[in-house]
């Protein structure tokens, strides 16, 4: 049977906030015997609203009030109401992640439907959310390679780097389009604290309240440039590489092959000519030219773009499953547990539980999903063994405890989601391993995906089941 959901995407990123309504067609692919498995057969774009740019406060955090504005306006203009959603995101990414009300903007915004899926993004899980948008993610999948894609936006520029349709790396950086602001008479208005140690260091004729200087800005958009080139280990290291570094540079020893670009300032890489460079009241279109003549465009295969303005996120679908009581072990007071994202760990990743460097992966990967220095509860996805034998499941469960060492620190429920059927084993091992009476839950027979996020609700029948919801997103 089909049926389908009115999904909302919300995106509020460092220059612009967007808002998409989509149809979702969904069918349960299983048969009437089986445990529904609901997949989402369809998708269509169903309204785009206006672009505006992202309200500010003077004190530099978001305004709140008027994105619930902006999003009442919108629901009027599409014809709807609040209560006709049924799923949706909210995505808040870029410098707009780092505003100290980022937490409480996004779970105001989450009333205004069901089970949003409510994604404060930080830097590395926004590169991931960018990079499948764009459909790079796809590409390395279909054509088994290794491709990059760079999101570039306002205030920073996202990287992730996807081999064979597995996330191998992500890293960002201070760069984009509105790190220097003008207004329609050219004069400059806003300059972003790195953008002004880097004018002060090279002594740029580059100041506030003056009109912008050319000739002085295209030294600066050199020195980006350049980065970004060094950012997949393109040229010689810049002075400023490590400045303008947001958390991380990438660190993965595979060749890319493959780049592809989304964000703002994609749009300014394939412009012909700029009729008015600063038509945005800002430098992302100069820098998008400047991007477009340099190696990043010669040295690796310039992949094409699902989407540039903004790897937009139209809503959250999602397929159901029952689990089997036999193969799971959990802590019934932890229970339910909502919107939890996925950390799928890869084959390449798994293959070395046995030298011990597992462990070291899951710490490294753990750190995508914080924000502002702070960990989260996350879902850590394995593949597993068909039948493990006792070392693998004890190897494995050590491992997992020593990768999820921040979490137990902070005293946060663990989550761990296995695709074979070993949950029940690796649950026993889990539970003499970690601190007496740790809250944790070891579901299997469940395929998660990077980007998805998880809900896991109450025992039924008898605590013999847990109910299960997967949500992944959906791109336009």
């Amino acid at each position: 049977m089909s049926e389908t959901l009115l999904s909302v995407g919300i995106d509020i990123g460092t220059s612009t906030t967007q808002l998409i309504l989509s149809e979702l067609s969904i069918e349960n692919m299983a048969s009437v015997f089986t445990i529904p498995r609901v997949s989402i057969t369809d998708k269509k774009v169903i309204f785009k609203s206006d672009i505006i740019f992202t309200p500010i406060l003077e004190n530099n955090l978001i305004d709140s009030d008027s994105i619930k504005a902006f999003v009442e306006q919108q629901y009027k203009r599409a014809g709807i109401t609040k209560s006709d959603i049924q799923t949706g995101a909210v995505i808040i990414t870029g410098e707009t992640v780092r505003k100290e009300n980022a937490q409480t903007v996004a779970k105001a915004l989450s009333g205004f439907a069901g089970d949003f899926v409510v994604a404060t993004a930080g830097p590395d899980l926004e590169s991931i959310i960018a990079g499948k948008g764009a459909g790079t993610y796809s590409y390395s999948e279909s054509q088994h390679t290794t491709a990059v894609n760079l999101d570039i936006g306002g205030g920073t520029t996202n990287l992730a780097v996807f081999n064979d349709g597995d996330i191998e790396d992500t890293a960002c950086f201070d760069i984009g389009g509105r790190l220097i602001k003008v207004d329609t008479n050219e004069i400059i208005c806003y300059i972003s604290p790195k953008v002004r140690e880097i004018i002060k260091r090279e002594a740029l004729d580059i100041h506030l309240d003056e009109k912008i200087n050319l000739k002085e800005l295209n030294k600066l958009l050199d020195i980006f440039v350049q980065v970004l080139e060094n950012s997949i280990g393109l040229g010689e290291k810049n002075p400023y590489f490590d400045l303008l570094i947001t958390n991380k540079p990438l660190s993965t020893n595979l060749q890319i092959k493959c780049i592809s670009f989304s964000g703002g300032v994609a749009d300014g890489i394939t412009k012909e000519s700029l009729q008015d460079p600063f038509e945005y009241g800002d430098i992302g279109l100069l820098l998008g030219k400047k991007i477009s003549g340099s190696l990043l465009m010669t040295a690796l295969k310039v992949i094409p773009t699902v989407e540039t303005i903004r790897a937009t996120v139209v809503g959250a679908g999602s397929h159901t499953t029952d689990v089997s009581g036999s193969t799971i072990t959990y802590k019934e007071d932890i229970l339910p547990l909502k919107n939890i994202p996925i950390l799928q760990l890869s084959k390449d990743d798994e293959s070395t539980y046995n030298c011990g460097n597992l462990g070291d992966i899951i710490q490294e990967k753990v750190k995508w999903f914080m924000v502002d220095g702070e960990v989260q509860i996350i879902g850590l996805g394995v593949e597993g063994v068909h039948s493990p034998s006792f070392k693998f499941i004890q190897d494995l469960a050590k491992e997992i405890i020593k990768g999820l060492d921040l979490l137990i620190k902070e005293k946060l429920p663990l989550v761990i989601i296995v695709k074979e059927d070993m949950a029940k084993a690796l649950g026993h091992s889990l539970y003499t391993h970690l601190p007496k009476d740790y809250p944790f839950v070891c579901i299997d027979s469940v395929h998660v995906r990077n980007g998805d996020y998880i809900d896991i609700g109450k025992p039924i029948a008898e605590g013999s089941v847990l109910p299960v919801v997967i949500k992944t997103l959906v791109f336009n």
